[in-house]
């Protein structure tokens, strides 16, 4: 074990002490993973997941479950079990550490999903009560992504849609849906080097991640799109997951600090039924910032809105992370706060949004699609100057 004066240090061909770069050591290990995971698969696997980092490729993507019409890369049902498990590997090393964010956070949308394609599957039983979802899930996504998860005849709800999705797709599942982990999708958008320019590229239904990396470091780990439905659900060992509650705890926490004034001052004319910025929005920032100025509020509630970001940004790695919230804290002070609908987050159209001078958080609820009778969740992160790594501009 490194003693005080030897952590977070490394010693040169000299033997001089110097600072070990936490960035790039995580971008190196990002990278090793990447290599061993196309070692596993074969050239034609291989042609489905390298690929170009163009601006078509980089913005394909949806928070639809229209599995790879909308979204580029190899489909995780198709991977053995050994692939799957670096492809795991992959996402673990990219991804934050922290609890219910991260890693653990792309796990239990997954397992969301899987809960979408049981109670469809089920759709027949009596509907899951209005407050919260109570379908038993096998806790299976946890070892392994792509399986189905099962769920109690009782949890599904009584309507599930039909169809196509309303947009961007016809989908590969039952309906022209396709619900479950399997239906999540893995790219490469470039070499994996530390060196040059390239993106990591993975989602599904409810779930973009896209980090782009240059030079050996994280350059942008936005747009990143996460979304739940239903909002939590309890598995067959007893477990309840929530992945969008630390999400969404923030937020409240934020609003309810502000005062009857701040909270007049922080309200939007207009009215959402989604984020703003979602797939195909892309550089679509408001030319003019709205709400509370986060300049006149006090240090504590200053506190509560970088807490509040947090969640979204501890999707990439924990040393990248801990940079882009210094970053944000810098520009705290021309950052603002808004929201439409009510501060409760749990009605249709309730909405909330940071907007910074970088930073850009929206959260809002919708009606729920398969559990008709409840709400789910859209959010979506980005960052007005490293979405892609700013490596394309947008009219």
């Amino acid at each position: 074990m490194a003693n005080a004066a030897t952590a977070g240090s490394e010693k040169s061909a000299a033997g001089v002490q110097r600072p070990v770069d936490k960035q790039a050591k995580g971008t190196a290990a990002v990278v090793s993973a990447a290599n061993a995971f196309l070692n596993t698969l074969t050239s034609d696997q291989q042609a489905s997941t390298l690929l170009d980092f163009s601006q078509a490729n980089a913005t394909a993507w949806s928070n639809l479950p229209c599995g790879g019409t909308c979204r580029p890369g190899i489909q995780l049902s198709t991977l053995s079990d050994d692939q799957l498990a670096a492809a795991k590997a992959l996402l673990k090393a990219a991804l934050g550490t922290g609890k219910d964010t991260g890693y653990e956070h792309v796990l239990q949308t997954l397992k969301a999903d899987d809960v979408l394609a049981s109670a469809e599957s089920t759709s027949s039983a009596s509907a899951a009560p209005t407050d919260a979802p109570t379908a038993t899930a096998t806790d299976s996504a946890s070892a392994d992504p792509s399986a189905t998860a099962t769920d109690s005849a009782s949890a599904a709800p009584t309507d599930v849609p039909t169809g196509a999705p309303p947009s961007g797709g016809t989908g590969g599942g039952p309906g022209g849906f396709s619900y479950g982990s399997g239906y999540y999708y893995l790219a490469l958008l470039g070499t994996p080097s530390k060196t040059g320019s390239w993106q990591l590229h993975f989602g599904g239904h409810h779930l973009a991640v896209n980090i782009t990396y240059k030079d050996g470091k994280v350059s942008g780990a936005s747009p990143y799109f996460t979304g739940v439905e239903p909002t939590s659900w309890t598995a067959d060992d007893g477990t309840t997951y929530a992945p969008l509650a630390k999400f969404r705890n923030g937020l409240l926490k934020l609003t309810g600090s502000l005062s009857t004034a701040q909270l007049a001052e922080a309200k939007l004319s207009e009215s959402f039924s989604d984020v703003l910025l979602g797939p195909g929005k892309d550089g679509d920032f408001p030319e003019t910032k709205e709400g509370v100025k986060v300049s006149e509020l006090s240090p504590k509630q200053k506190k509560l809105v970088l807490a509040a970001i947090h969640p979204w940004i501890a999707d990439v790695d924990d040393a990248t992370a801990a940079q882009l919230m210094k970053t944000y804290a810098k520009e705290l002070d021309q950052t603002y706060v808004a929201y439409s609908g009510g501060t409760g987050l749990d009605t249709q159209g309730d909405y909330v949004r940071i907007d910074g001078p970088s930073v850009w958080v929206e959260f809002v609820v919708q009606n729920g699609v398969v559990y008709q009778n409840q709400v789910h969740y859209h959010t979506v992160y980005r960052d007005h100057t490293r979405d892609y790594g700013n490596e394309f501009s947008f009219s």
